[in-house]
This record gives C-alpha cells, structure tokens and sequence, in this order.
C-alpha cells in the first residue's frame, strides 16, 4: 500500500470531520503503511460493516498496521481486539489526541486504549485546535463541516450513541468563532456546525449560551462568511435566538434538518423523544410563516417496536404535511444495549416495507418541491461534482458549470425529479 496513512470512515457527518482529523495527526507524526477505521454503531448493521471493512482492510493491504476506532470500537472494543485483522483499538476520545498515532507510541502502546467515554469533560482541545489545518487536506474548499459540540445527555430508547460518545460537552463560543475564521481564510464558502446533540450546544458552558447565541456570534464576527448551515436538530430545542436567526438572517441558509424519528406521539413517547407531533407542525408553520422559502430535512424510523398501521400512518402524514423533501429513513434495528431491543420487534419485512412507503413519499415530495423552483433564480454553490447547492439544499446541474467553490447566480429551468436543471446567469 502507499505509505500515506489511509483512513476509512463510516456513519456520520461527525464521524467524518473526526476522520480528517485523524488524517492530519498520522501524516504529522509520520505514521506510515497504516489504515485507520473509524467505525459506526448507530445500527447493528453499522457493526457488522465496520467489521467487513476491517477483513477487507487486511486482505487488500496484508503488511498494514490496522487501527480501529469510533463509535463501534468504543462500546466494545475487546470484540474488534479479538478479530486477528485489527492491531490497534484506541477510543473516541483518544482518536482525537495527536499522541495516539505517534509510530513509537503505537508500536509499543497496549492493543487496546479506550478510557470510560461518560469520564471525558474536556471540550475544544480535542474538538477544534489544529484541526482547521488539517480539514482542508481532504475535503474541498467548498463546504467544511466543523464540529462544535459531542455526546448526548438525552437517552433515546432506540440509541446506543451516548454510549460511543458520552455526555454533551461543547466548544466554547470563542474557539468556534477562531475555527470559522481560520476556515474563510482558507477559501471556504460555506461552514456546517455539526455534533452528535447539536442543539445541546452551550449547556455546559458558563451560563448556559443558546445555540443561537454561537449562530449570531459568527454571523457577527465572521462577516466574510458566505454561508453557514446547522447539521440535524432536536426539534425540542430551537430556542427563540435561533428562530430569529433562521428566519431573519439571509446568510443564515433557509433549511433546516429535523430530528423527528416519527410522526406519532405514542412512538415518539415510547421513544423516548422530547417532542410530540403537534410540536414539530407548530415550529415548521411558524419558520414557514417567517421565512417561506425554508425547506426541511428529517431523519424518520420505519417500524419501530410496537408501531401499527395507525401509527405508521401518522409518520407518512407528518411528512405530507410539514412538506419534508430531504428525508433520510431508518428501517428500525434493534442495538442491543438500548431499551428498545428488549421490546419484540416487528416482522422484518413489515419493516422494510414501510421503509420503502416512506421513502417514495419523500421522493414524491422532493419531485414536487423541485418542480415549485422551476423559473426561479437563485445563487448556487458550486462542488467538485459539478453540480450546484442551492440555499435550500437543492442540487442544481448547469452546462459548463465554474470551478469548485464559486458562488453563481443561476436561473433555474426544469427538473429531473431528483435535481433542478438551470443555467448560469453572467453579469
């Protein structure tokens, strides 16, 4: 294999920004002929993959030093140990300290290094520091997911996280605001505030700041920045700051990813969830009252211990009415660990076919929202893709689309269903 460190990463956004992390800290230590997993444990399945990987790692680079880490590693680190693939096993929290892929460290480490997560308070040393350096090594200068806060204080029956993550700890308004600095001076046009519980931001801060009170402070004191977004939020806490910020500021992009899990307020409430549906309408009417050109995202369960046609129902009703046509849908899983599990499932095949209802009504939906844009002009970003990221979220595909990180003026002209077709205004 080349010597440059290689890092494989699976689940989340989170995940990814901690692997280009990461990344900087091997190439910096000098780490070499190594491949690093940052694993996923959302989902049995999330396991399961994050093992293959593992095997396939081993087979296609036999002389390679494997390193383990992530969500999966975490929670049971002794299980990734014994597979005869893996050499090393280093925790969440130690994946984000530069020491950890020091090739003396490691040759002579023990194989598996992963202290208690719920022990770990620290806050933006590991999170932020010399990590806006190392970001641009792997992404492209168009849109850089910056973390600003990790684990959860929230015990969602359905959800092992907390567990791979700990409890909230945020990064303090300040560093944050130094990080998107550092990111504009490096040529990137759009940040994305991005953690595990992201709407927690600033609870465990001196006097307990509102993630709105972070939004306006960048907004405030990064006036270059083009664009910023937020990653998926707890419906339950949208605090008046950021509603106003959402609504009010046009750099401040119109869309907003929900948290829901579902559309029923007996799931929800078996779900542990702090939101009932009448909750989740009421805030989208209200940001849509507001700011009418706001779209939503959502992450949605499909078939969920206990949940009958009713109450399937009212998650495919939901996502008709508040008008969702970024939906990510999780056929359930049970992870054992999580009180969830120990409630008999539904049939799997029952499950998987609500999956598929619920995302061809997204799909419908989408088409729609698409289909609405048709004569419109608004200003896209472009990406190595070619393509174009519309305020809204909506992809965009024009001929002869400019360099990866321009901001255009486009016109927007048909859709294909899944993207919006248009041209480049000049001038």
């Amino acid at each position: 294999m080349s010597e440059t460190p290689k890092v494989i990463t699976l689940g989340c956004r989170l995940n990814a920004y901690e692997s280009d992390v990461m990344a900087g800290h091997a190439r910096d230590s000098g780490l070499k002929d190594s491949i690093i997993i940052n694993s996923c444990a959302v989902t049995n399945e999330a396991v399961a993959e994050s093992r293959r990987q593992v095997r396939k790692a081993r087979r296609d680079h036999p002389d390679a030093m494997i390193i383990v880490t992530g969500c999966a590693a975490q929670i049971d680190p002794k299980a990734f140990a014994l597979m005869p693939e893996v050499d090393r096993v280093i925790g969440n929290d130690e994946k984000m300290q530069p020491a950890s892929f020091d090739p003396e460290f490691l040759t002579h480490s023990e194989p598996i290094r992963v202290n208690d997560i719920m022990s770990v308070t620290a806050t933006a040393p590991q999170f932020i520091g010399s990590a806006n350096q190392n970001i641009t090594q792997s992404q492209s200068r168009t849109r850089a997911f910056l973390q600003v806060q990790n684990g959860c204080d929230h015990r969602c029956t359905f959800c092992i996280i907390p567990y791979g993550r700990g409890n909230s700890r945020s990064v303090p308004a300040g560093e944050v605001v130094n990080s998107v600095k550092a990111l504009c001076a490096q040529g990137y046009k759009e940040v994305v505030l991005t953690g595990v519980d992201l709407s927690s931001w600033g609870g465990d801060l001196p006097g307990t700041p509102p993630l709105g009170d972070l939004v306006r402070r960048i907004l405030k004191l990064v006036p270059n920045l083009p664009r910023l977004r937020l990653s998926s939020i707890d419906p339950a806490e949208v605090d008046e700051g950021l509603f106003e910020v959402l609504t009010t500021e046009p750099r401040m992009m119109p869309y907003l990813h929900l948290s829901l899990q579902a559309g029923d307020d007996l799931t929800l409430k078996r779900m542990k969830r702090r939101h009932s549906r009448a909750d989740v309408v009421r805030l989208c009417e209200r940001l849509k009252t507001a700011r009418p050109e706001i779209s939503f995202g959502a992450d949605i369960i499909a078939g969920f211990p206990t949940e009958d046609m009713v109450m399937f129902e009212n998650s495919v009703s939901i996502i008709r009415e508040i008008n969702i046509p970024w939906l990510h849908v999780f056929p359930y899983s049970a992870r054992e660990g999580t009180p969830a599990a120990k409630i008999p499932p539904i049939d799997g095949n029952i499950v998987k076919a609500r999956a598929k209802i619920l995302r061809e009504t997204g799909a419908q939906i989408k088409a729609v929202h698409l289909k609405s844009r048709i004569g419109e002009t608004d200003m896209a970003l472009f990406e190595e893709t070619g393509l174009g990221r519309l305020p809204d979220f909506s992809l965009i595909r024009v001929d002869n689309p400019p360099k990866s990180s321009s901001l255009a003026m486009v016109k927007i002209t048909g859709s294909n269903g899944s993207e919006l077709i248009g041209q480049i205004i000049n001038g």
